[in-house]
């Protein structure tokens, strides 16, 4: 039998989506887990997962715990634990994590810095 959790990832925090067509030009903060299909202008902090899906498009700042780019990004991407560009991914910009995983065909310009995990989640350095 399956236990219906209320829309939340089974910790308590919620799951979001920014749908195809949604254009968002703000911040967004979250306790929970992300996906963007739409567009967003701006940044997006969540203490969870993150996806842009392949319709999705960032342009700004993202801090989370992971993060899966099928989409596109332009910006700063800083994550606590593991990035993945996807192969239908294009990333422009800076990325800030602990490991990454870069498929074939993915389009990366930009630089990278790979740090040790952080111990109480991402914050922003302002």
């Amino acid at each position: 039998m399956r236990k219906n959790n209320g829309g939340t990832n089974g910790d308590g925090a919620a799951r979001n989506i920014i749908a195809l067509g949604t254009v968002i030009n703000g911040d967004i903060v979250s306790d929970g887990d992300f996906r963007i299909e739409g567009v967003l202008t701006g940044t997006v902090k969540a203490k969870g997962k993150i996806v842009i899906g392949e319709t999705g498009k960032i342009d700004g700042q993202v801090y989370c715990r992971n993060a899966d780019i099928c989409g596109k990004v332009k910006g700063k991407l800083e994550v606590a634990e593991l990035t993945i560009l996807k192969a239908t991914s294009s990333f422009d910009g800076d990325i800030i994590t602990n490991k990454i995983s870069i498929e074939p065909g993915a389009l990366f310009s930009g630089t990278c810095q790979m740090n040790a995990p952080k111990k109480e989640g991402v914050e922003s350095k302002k």
